[in-house]
């Protein structure tokens, strides 16, 4: 007499052991995905805390790297002179203790990018077609306080910080995912925050009053590039949400009573040559 047979002979669940549902896989889903967000909160705090104790001089190291990439497209020229000059007007308004044994300098690029960017290390990068795109010295000195900003605040170090963390966790859980990235890249693709952005026009904003005296000029750049949404304009891409940093300006310039006065002249030589 032949042996019954399992009428579902590819079943390999007992009663004891029963195959996982939909919602317990969910679950499982769930948690798993709530590890990695830990990991990645945590990892996100180390890194930051590390990058407010980093020196300086360490900075200025790693920035150096980035740097070389960008000499080659620089150009030694009147108009370099001239930038750092007005770059050195806004650190002459920083408080000697808040300093940090920084040294801002600037590195003019003569193409048509409309951009300026932030490198670690207290390089400011400066592109001809953003000052062709200028009114006046007060919106460059706006712009470049605005630069300083990110320096004083370290947003471009937290922002490669938290690039490099996701993708070390990702790495780590599922393999080599291209982990290894350009930290150029990283740097010219970098959208910082709203609140970073909030708190570099802050910090912009105080050293155009105390440069000038009064903040005319604060908000004119980003009021044009609210209009422009749409242009082929990098700083576009790089810094995000014009018009509620207009809105952000103005409530700033009411608050702290900061007065309108005269613009002083785009410098000719920055014009376009």
């Amino acid at each position: 007499m032949s042996e019954s047979q399992d009428p579902n002979p590819d079943s390999q669940w007992s009663d004891r052991n029963k195959p996982p549902e939909a919602k317990e896989l969910i679950t499982l889903g769930g948690m798993f995905l709530c590890l990695i967000i830990l990991l990645i909160w945590l990892f996100n705090f180390l890194v930051s805390w590390l990058i407010v104790q980093m020196p300086v001089s360490w900075e200025r190291q790693l920035g150096q790297a980035i740097v070389q990439i960008y000499e080659p497209q620089s150009l030694e020229s009147p108009q370099q002179d001239k930038l750092n000059e007005l770059v050195d007007q806004l650190e002459a308004q920083i408080p000697a203790d808040s300093k940090a044994n920084r040294d801002y300098n600037v590195l003019y690029i003569p193409t048509d990018v409309v951009n300026a960017g932030a490198i670690p290390g207290d390089t400011i990068l400066v592109y001809q077609g953003l000052l062709d795109q200028m009114e006046s010295e007060n919106e460059l000195m706006m712009v470049l306080g605005h630069e300083i900003g990110h320096f004083a605040n370290r947003d471009h170090l937290r922002s490669i910080g938290k690039a490099l963390v996701i993708r070390t966790v990702v790495s780590t859980i599922f393999g080599d995912v291209t982990f290894i990235a350009d930290a150029a890249q990283i740097v010219s693709s970098t959208r910082f925050s709203q609140a970073q952005e909030k708190e570099a026009d802050k910090y912009g904003l105080d050293l155009l009053y105390k440069n000038y005296g009064q903040a005319a000029g604060a908000t004119d750049f980003f009021e044009r590039l609210s209009e422009s949404i749409g242009a082929d304009w990098d700083f576009l891409t790089s810094h995000p949400a014009p018009a509620k940093r207009v809105t952000a300006l103005n409530e700033l310039i009411a608050m702290q009573d900061y007065a309108i006065g005269e613009y002083t002249p785009m410098p000719e030589i920055l014009q376009d040559s």
